[in-house]
């Protein structure tokens, strides 16, 4: 359990992993959907559907949480590759707008370093868009730095 200098009184991180745990309850990820949404508003409209395909595949999510409200979440996967080895790769990691600057995503991603240490990960690594700068301030504060460009080419689904 991780708790806030500052906001949440007793917040604690929760894993959910229904690959794992096939009896998570779809309640669970639901409470998650109206602070994914303020990262992610693309996402699906069935969006416990989309979760459950995407942890299937993979993914892992945590949620902060303090008396059953959502705080925050991060979507996140262990990957290998050539260059950096093992690496815990964030897809998302969002703060309800209400609780930013609380110490919810510090919390987050403290949990996200000490999981990846444990797991034999030599690198923790996340994209972020370039237009979120408040973001890539917080990422500064927590010992991130800017490694490469990420380059994209978006692909026709016909």
């Amino acid at each position: 359990m991780h708790t806030s200098p500052r906001g949440a009184r007793h917040m604690k991180i929760t894993s959910i992993n229904p690959s794992a745990d096939p009896s998570t309850p779809d309640s669970l990820l639901a409470q998650c959907e109206a602070v994914h949404r303020q990262l992610r508003p693309q996402l699906p409209s069935r969006y416990t559907e989309r979760m459950r395909e995407i942890l299937d595949c993979g993914a892992h999510m945590i949620v902060a949480e303090d008396a059953g409200q959502v705080l925050g979440l991060a979507v996140y996967r262990t990957l290998e590759n050539t260059f950096e080895g093992r690496k815990l790769y964030v897809d998302d990691l969002v703060t309800d707008e209400s609780r930013r600057s609380q110490g919810v995503g510090a919390a987050l991603m403290d949990w996200l370093e000490v999981h990846a240490r444990e797991t034999g990960c030599s690198t923790l690594a996340l994209d972020s868009g370039s237009q979120r700068h408040r973001a890539h301030g917080f990422y500064f504060r927590q010992g991130l730095h800017i490694a490469s460009y990420s380059f994209r080419k978006l692909l026709d689904s016909e």
